[in-house]
């Protein structure tokens, strides 16, 4: 089924009613799950996945997305290490299960050692609080994973793993969306960052020329690569060929190697002409708030910060669709 471009909601790891129920509430149809708490140490299996699904029917929502398996599940493959093939195989199980219960897509990314912020936080305004990131601030010698690995490396074990795990999504009907390295610096703990640019999401999607392969396009980490111009050049370019799967519609201050994540309405980039930029391009995926500025009583999950960017969201979507 075809849908329009339209808003959703995610970044939380569990399913409750009362989480349904709030997303409802928000007017949004779609949500994806971030680093899912499932059982399984290595892989998801269909009965956990389609309880799931079937609890989001049961909404009158979608699950259209699960997003970052655990690292553990494909650190070896990220690597290189002895025991990839073993976890390759895990991870073909885990996407022949998505497909048989009915979840589309699995967003994912290289990134062996995670998303890096610097600490403190942030100060926005009113006293609310934004992630940062600081290279300066880090140590350049630190190795998180006991030695240098080259970016030739890292590509790789990149093809190695895309090789054997492409063919199985397609044949299960699952679409991977390969999320930007964040910070998307050149290196991080001794381990190469391949996709911190455009170039290096070109080379992918260019090698894997699949239906069944894109982009999770987080426009913060397109915004803390280049700014706005570089964030429109990207969604025409992959958005024109019909390779953003779905859209985490956030935004920062500052650029590598020195940024900080704010409120939407306040970042590098013009929300609007990104929005447009979007439906030009024929996108019909759905946007989440993807991370948000913890706000004044808020909870940890963010609903009060959540709850401002749909709102802002929905009204770009809403001036965009008149037009």
């Amino acid at each position: 089924m075809t849908y329009k471009m339209r808003i959703g909601l995610g970044q939380f790891n569990e399913l409750s009613d009362e989480r349904l129920t709030y997303i409802k509430q928000l007017g949004a149809d779609d949500f994806l799950m971030n680093t899912p708490k499932l059982p399984g140490d290595a892989r998801w299996e269909y009965e956990d996945l389609l309880a799931w699904r079937q609890q989001a029917d049961a909404a009158e929502l979608r699950l259209m997305a699960l997003e970052n398996v655990p690292v553990k599940f494909y650190d070896k493959a990220m690597l290189g290490l002895p025991g990839r093939d073993e976890q390759i195989e895990h991870m073909q199980a885990t996407i022949r299960n998505m497909g048989k219960a009915g979840i589309p897509i699995l967003g994912y990314h290289w990134m062996p050692n995670s998303v890096w912020r610097t600490q403190p936080p942030a100060e926005l305004r009113g006293g609310a609080k934004g992630t940062r990131f600081n290279l300066a601030e880090h140590d350049p010698a630190q190795l998180t994973h006991g030695r240098v690995f080259s970016a030739d490396e890292m590509w790789d074990n990149y093809v190695y793993y895309l090789e054997a795990i492409l063919p199985v999504a397609e044949e299960a009907g699952v679409t991977l969306a390969l999320h930007p390295d964040d910070p998307p610096v050149e290196s991080l703990g001794g381990i190469a960052r391949i996709f911190h640019s455009f170039e290096g999401f070109k080379r992918a999607i260019d090698h894997f020329d699949s239906p069944n392969h894109g982009l999770d396009f987080c426009m913060g980490c397109w915004s803390e690569m280049g700014g706005h111009d570089y964030v429109i050049d990207a969604v025409k370019h992959f958005g024109g060929r019909g390779r953003i799967v779905y859209v985490h519609f956030r935004d920062v201050q500052g650029q590598v190697p020195c940024f900080n994540e704010c409120f939407i309405d306040e970042g590098n980039v013009d929300t609007l002409a990104v929005m447009q930029a979007l439906k030009d391009s024929g996108f019909t995926g759905f946007m989440i708030t993807d991370h948000v500025p913890a706000m004044v009583d808020d909870t940890p999950w963010g609903h009060r910060g959540r709850a401002y960017a749909i709102g802002y969201m929905t009204a770009l979507l809403q001036v965009i669709n008149r037009t």
